[in-house]
């Protein structure tokens, strides 16, 4: 199990479990009819819109022949991918980098962590020079010249 969970790790349980059913040829309708549960929970949980709980992770994991805990120990480390996501969420100051950059979409709707190979090759691309210092305040060197590919003394 271990090597499952460090591969898995930061997945919604939702996404493992619909591939599960997939691969075993089950419909989820059945499925949750068989742990006695609404199709529309087992739904929105493989949709990754509801997490999962203990409750049901057990109905699922007995069901299925998964070790016991599986499923939630996938949901904790799910969680503490979100908090960190939550923690890192400050953004760049936006006052620096022009809405030009990004004529394509709205900032607002950056996703700024998992967007960053794209954000730092426009802006290092089409940027001037004080948004290229922001992004690499924002990123750190570091990210910046694997992202480039670069040496870290040759980017400003």
């Amino acid at each position: 199990m271990n090597k499952h969970i460090s591969i898995l790790r930061g997945i919604h349980p939702g996404f493992v479990l619909e591939r599960e059913l997939k691969k075993r040829g089950l419909r989820k309708g059945n499925f949750a009819l068989q742990i006695q549960e609404y199709p529309q929970t087992l739904s929105t949980i493989t949709k990754g819109k509801r997490d999962m709980n203990i409750g049901l992770a057990l109905k699922i994991e007995k069901l299925l022949g998964i070790e016991e805990g599986f499923f939630m120990i996938l949901q904790v480390y799910y969680d503490i991918e979100r908090e960190k996501n939550k923690q890192n969420s400050s953004l760049p100051d936006l006052s620096i980098i022009r809405p030009v950059l990004f004529w394509d979409t709205k900032m607002e709707k950056l996703d700024w962590q998992k967007q960053k190979k794209a954000i730092i090759k426009r802006v290092f691309e089409r940027g001037n020079e004080a948004e290229k210092r922001e992004i690499t305040r924002f990123y750190g060197n570091e990210t910046i010249s694997i992202v480039l590919n670069t040496d870290k003394h040759a980017l400003l």
